[in-house]
């Protein structure tokens, strides 16, 4: 049962006259009150601008300067001081594992969705993060911190310029209202955009609780709106659990590749639809280290870098275990998510030989990428330059590419690794300068790593906001050869190996 004990009592924020010609949908609220509590933002005065996305405000529609349009007071709304028409706010009830451990009841505690829309991308929602209590926050305030605001909001934008599937954020509003986290800080709200924001913790929830009616409303409304393929199968449950193992698989798969550490993969920050969901604790690697921990309060390690394909795997497990309520036999459920560890695999080698410049598949691509990672493991090489500055590797016979291999201090497995790399790539008859395009739409240029994230955080926190909207215009185009060279592109400081990140970053 979703509790509303905590639900904090508020009067009714005022509802601006215009807003942007949207057509409003607001499905999931139409599901019913079991699965929300229906709530007004807590408002967040004295507001302010901190960045916004012009690529997320195409996606949904929004005009050029949309954000300084007057009628609508776009400021007002995204900071949760007012609401435009057609706006219906309400906090979600989940439940889930968290670090393994059932954790029970769980929700929005500290985000609030405020309606769905029409777009020529198909329906989307908005959500706020951290606008205030919920039912559903438990011991926490339901505010967000600038910190943690500039993180996911920059993240979640670079997600989607490397091809990721992600939540969008549209934009981030500040106040200097303060809040205690590890010391004390300024409120932020991020504007979260997603086609939907139901989690596995979402079938859990009902599953726990013993309300199969429940259940099978919530797995009609995701089949009909969201994986309407699966209606006609003659196991609708099954086909559409099927369908989220494959979509995870191509998720890991695709967070490995650019070393994404996601730094807390509990079920309910698992995505129904395969997407990056909430972004807290994550990291980008520097150095390839399969047993980097970018949460340092995940003391045992559980999420750890090489840890995320199999984790994902074990989510599975638990979302097939919420719907067998609906699935009946565990055999047919197994069966539907097993599919996940072939898709995984495959999506991996595809990414990596994408990587290394393939266009076809030899017996010995296995061998010569696991080489290549070992000893990048062994040496602590850093990962997206190493895998950019490969481009420029030269297939003729013959060529000195030390320079390019010169990240590696092992003389001996340059020149044999190199050997074995150019008599691959001459075996298919590549094209040095196709491959070297292909390999630069793959790997980036730039990813978010934590001293670019901080550098603009820490500029931020002294009242200027341009680093933040000049990185996000970086990590929307991370394939841009342009960056090449560039600080962003650069070697971290020394000073980022001091940088941790927690469950409240």
């Amino acid at each position: 049962m979703n509790s509303t004990d905590n639900t904090p009592t508020l009067a009714r924020l005022p509802t601006l006259a215009h807003g942007p010609d949207w057509t409003w949908r607001n499905r999931f609220r139409a599901l019913g009150c079991e699965y929300h509590t229906e709530l007004q933002p807590q408002p967040m005065h004295e507001s302010h601008w901190i960045a916004h996305s012009d690529a997320c405000a195409a996606l949904l529609g929004l005009p050029a300067e949309w954000q300084m349009d007057p009628r609508w007071n776009a400021l007002e709304v995204f900071s949760g001081n007012a609401l435009w028409p057609g706006m219906q706010p309400l906090a979600s009830v989940y439940s889930g594992h968290q670090f393994g451990v059932w954790a029970g009841q769980l929700g929005d505690g500290r985000a609030l969705w405020l309606g769905e829309i029409d777009t020529t991308s198909g329906p989307m929602e908005l959500q706020l993060k951290g606008s205030g209590l919920t039912p559903y926050s438990r011991m926490g305030d339901g505010r967000a911190v600038l910190r943690s605001s500039i993180r996911e909001f920059l993240c979640s934008e670079a997600m989607h310029g490397l091809g990721i599937p992600t939540t969008h954020a549209l934009c981030i509003t500040g106040s200097s209202l303060p809040v205690r986290r590890e010391a004390l800080e300024t409120a932020a709200v991020v504007t979260r955009v997603a086609p939907s924001f139901i989690r596995f913790g979402h079938f859990e929830h009902f599953s726990q609780h013993d309300e199969p009616d429940s259940l099978k409303r919530l797995a009609d409304f995701v089949i009909e709106h969201h994986y309407p393929e699966c209606l006609n199968t003659p196991q609708p449950y099954i086909a559409m659990l099927g369908t989220v193992a494959r979509r995870t698989a191509e998720l890991l798969a695709q967070w490995q590749a650019v070393g994404f550490c996601h730094g807390v993969m509990n079920t309910d920050n698992m995505s129904i639809l395969g997407l990056t969901l909430d972004y807290g604790p994550f990291g980008f690697l520097d150095s390839y280290d399969p047993g980097h921990v970018c949460n340092h309060t995940d003391h045992k390690g559980r999420y750890a870098f090489s840890r995320q394909p199999s984790v994902a795997f074990w989510n599975l497990h638990a979302l097939a275990q919420a719907l067998m309520p609906l699935i009946g036999n565990s055999h047919a459920a197994l069966d539907a998510i097993d599919i996940y560890k072939p898709f995984y695999a495959d999506a991996m080698r595809r990414q990596l030989r994408n990587k290394l410049g393939f266009t076809t598949t030899e017996a010995g691509d296995a061998g010569l990428i696991d080489w290549l990672l070992k000893q990048m493991a062994y040496e602590k090489t850093d990962h997206t330059i190493l895998f950019r500055r490969l481009s420029r590797f030269s297939s003729a016979e013959g060529t000195d590419n030390s320079e390019v291999l010169g990240l590696f201090k092992d003389r001996k497995f340059i020149e044999t690794w190199s050997k074995a790399y150019g008599d691959r790539l001459r075996s298919e008859g590549s094209n040095d300068a196709q491959r070297a395009a292909a390999m630069n739409r793959v790997n980036p240029s730039v990813v978010l790593r934590n001293h670019l994230a901080e550098a603009a955080i820490r500029q931020a926190q002294g009242g200027d906001f341009s680093e933040v909207q000049r990185l996000l215009k970086v990590l929307q185009n991370p394939f841009d050869e342009s960056i090449d060279g560039t600080d962003d592109a650069d070697f971290p400081p020394d000073w980022a190996q001091e940088i941790e990140v927690s469950c409240s970053s």
